[in-house]
């Protein structure tokens, strides 16, 4: 299709409604974003951390995303108008509001929701006319993260999946359904049609592989091989009683074993589909030979334009295609003479008001949801403000639970996990129980009330602090940083473990080491924890919304950040 062709199907499709001089400007900017050259002989789709978003949302991208000493300053840990400078973006553009938080409300307001799977199913199928054989890779946390793929056990986003037409898949979150369920998916629903590959997972008796540590496509006449590579830390940051079975690890040593084995093999071009997370990916690809590019997820960033990276046998191409099917990233190779000579990428945020829904997966999503619509529907408060969790600390809904839990636990002090899902919404906005379970639809909601002294609260901080900020990515073992209601505190990246945490205070008093507060949470991943049995925290802060009934605009509460001064991973 040329780009002609293309200006005119979108206008055509998006003119029920709209005035002329609308749909021609939308079908303008749809052809400005969307016209994507053929390049090469080897093609591929990606998408990654969808967290089962199969409607359009709103999503705020970070205002803080730090990094220090080699990460200071490059990409993933660049925002608002540093990131817009690094990349060349034109502020106030479609492309500045996909890829930055600033100016989020307005910009929402005038260019819509984003994702979709109604909407990326049409851009897939755009991509596919133009370039044969291309492959959809999908890398992984897409069966979690919404209620109905909560009550389904993960059956909605693989059915859709399926329509979208997924080639090859990685994991994370999808092991929170259990080994067994997991496996049932691998081997029924995806038995012919979706490569599930995962080099890192073998059985914790003798160390065998669970599932394909890679498959080998040919396309036009090229053989590539796609390697997976499973959140390595999954036993770590979930409930290890989940996979008891399974280990994981980054398994660097296998990983170039792989990629010998697959070149071995005759591929001339090896792709890894990842779920490290970019730190890590960038420094795998300093150590591994032999992979062309990583096509990254887990830490939800999206980077428009590849890091080269420079290793023993040549330069790895690293990307990250953001999250909640906000984005498709399109890799095309060209292979001559057995080896990548050139590249094209691009990162495509997926407009909602210039991608016309696909009319197939548009009846699937509304079967899908059908049964669960009215308890989706159910108005819980009204939200004045921006809500919002994305960045190292707390966003506004992260607040929003921890003030839930504080009020409703009878706790001083509150932890919510430092998870990155979660959709957005904008001040005015009803928020339902579909709002809510974006943030919570997990296998293990269990709520807590525990006894901790100020010197475990430090502690717990440390720890998760160094999970974030420990200058060696290959230890950088979870999400962000915990989120914290009722107490402050002060946090320095860049000191050593054991050091970061300082001047915990509750309200005008110092944390005592010695003393006991009563803590809540949520999220825990004990076996003890679980067989305890605590309320949901859906049904925790539900009740809460329901009493309040309006959530106030305020900026959370962050800690006190410092050796952060003019760090390009820190908005204003």
């Amino acid at each position: 299709m040329s780009r002609r062709e293309f200006v005119q199907v979108l206008a055509a499709a998006s003119a029920a409604g709209l005035s002329l001089g609308s749909n021609l400007t939308r079908a303008q900017s749809a052809a400005n974003l969307y016209d994507l050259p053929k390049f090469g002989n080897v093609h591929f789709m990606h998408f990654t951390d969808c967290h089962a978003q199969l409607k359009p949302i709103y999503f705020r991208e970070p205002s803080v995303n730090l990094g220090f000493g080699g990460q200071l300053g490059k990409a993933p840990h660049l925002v608002g108008d540093a990131l817009l400078k690094h990349y060349g973006i034109k502020p106030g553009s479609r492309e500045a509001h996909a890829f930055s938080y600033l100016d989020f409300d307005k910009a929402a307001a005038q260019y819509g929701k984003v994702g979709g799977f109604a909407h990326l199913a049409t851009l897939v199928k755009q991509v596919r006319a133009s370039r044969p054989g291309a492959l959809l890779l999908d890398g992984g946390d897409t069966w979690q993260g919404s209620g109905t793929a909560l009550w389904t056990k993960g059956q909605d986003m693989v059915d859709a999946c399926l329509a979208l037409g997924v080639d090859v898949m990685t994991a994370h979150w999808e092991m929170t359904l259990g080994e067994a369920r997991v496996k049932e998916i691998v081997e029924k629903d995806f038995d012919g049609k979706v490569n599930f590959v995962a080099q890192n997972i073998k059985t914790t008796d003798f160390e065998d592989p669970v599932f394909d540590a890679y498959t080998m496509r040919e396309m036009n006449g090229v053989k590539v091989a796609i390697i997976g590579q499973a959140f390595p830390y999954t036993p770590i940051a979930n409930p290890r009683y989940l996979v008891e079975n399974w280990s994981f690890g980054i398994e660097e040593e296998n990983m170039q074993k792989t990629v010998d084995h697959a070149r071995s093999n005759g591929a001339k071009a090896v792709v890894v589909l990842s779920h490290n997370g970019m730190d890590v990916d960038l420094k795998m690809a300093s150590r591994v030979r032999g992979i062309d590019a990583i096509l990254g997820g887990h830490t939800h960033d999206g980077v428009p334009v590849p890091v080269k990276v420079s290793n023993p046998g040549g330069v790895t191409l690293v990307t990250n295609a953001g999250s909640n099917s906000k984005f498709l990233g399109v890799l095309d190779l060209d292979v001559k003479d057995g080896k990548v000579s050139d590249f094209r990428y691009r990162l495509l945020p997926v407009f909602a008001d210039l991608l016309p829904a696909d009319a197939q997966m548009n009846a699937l999503i509304d079967k899908i949801r059908a049964p669960y619509e009215t308890k989706l529907a159910e108005k819980l408060a009204v939200a004045e403000g921006t809500l919002y969790r994305r960045g190292n600390f707390n966003g506004s809904f992260d607040q929003l639970i921890v003030d839930g839990l504080i009020k409703m636990k009878g706790a001083e002090i509150a932890f919510s996990p430092g998870f990155r899902w979660g959709t957005s919404l904008l001040p005015g906005q009803a928020i339902t129980m579909e709002h809510l379970l974006d943030q919570t639809a997990i296998t293990y909601p269990y709520t807590t009330l525990t006894p901790m002294s100020g010197e475990m609260i430090k502690t717990v901080l440390e720890d998760v602090a160094d999970n974030l900020f420990n200058p060696d990515p290959y230890y950088q073992q979870g999400g962000d940083m915990v989120r914290v209601g009722g107490m402050q505190y002060s946090i320095d990246p860049t000191a050593s473990a054991g050091n970061r945490i300082s001047d915990m205070r509750l309200g005008d008093k110092p944390i005592e080491a010695s003393k006991t507060y009563k803590v809540a949470g949520w999220a825990p991943v004990s076996e003890a924890a679980r067989d305890a049995g605590g309320e949901p925290i859906w049904d925790v802060i539900a009740t809460y919304l329901r009493d309040i009934k309006t959530v106030s605009a305020k900026a959370p509460s962050l800690p006190l950040i410092k050796g952060a001064a003019n760090n390009p991973g820190i908005g204003s």
